[in-house]
């Protein structure tokens, strides 16, 4: 029952941080804003595929490859960032 509530904490938060960080990039049109933003809706998404499964402390390798897409999505679009210069 608690795990359920703080996967719905967590969930929102992770959806409101994509909301600021879009909302960033529509200010900024900067590609480090959107990469945030993708990154942290996805997370949030990923949080809600816990709500389905039988047993989330086990977890799926399905939902550690949606995390890896996530965290390589960061790390691109700050080694694409560090590369051009303005």
């Amino acid at each position: 029952m608690i795990e359920g509530f703080l996967l719905g904490v967590i969930v929102t938060c992770s959806l409101v941080s994509a909301g600021f960080f879009a909302r960033f990039w529509f200010a900024t049109r900067d590609l480090l804003f959107l990469a945030f933003a993708v990154a942290f809706a996805l997370e949030g998404l990923n949080r809600i595929a816990f709500l389905f499964l039988e047993r989330p402390s086990v977890g799926d390798e399905g939902i550690y490859v949606v995390r890896l897409l996530s965290y390589l999505l960061i790390l691109a679009a700050i080694a694409n960032k560090n590369r051009t210069r303005p």
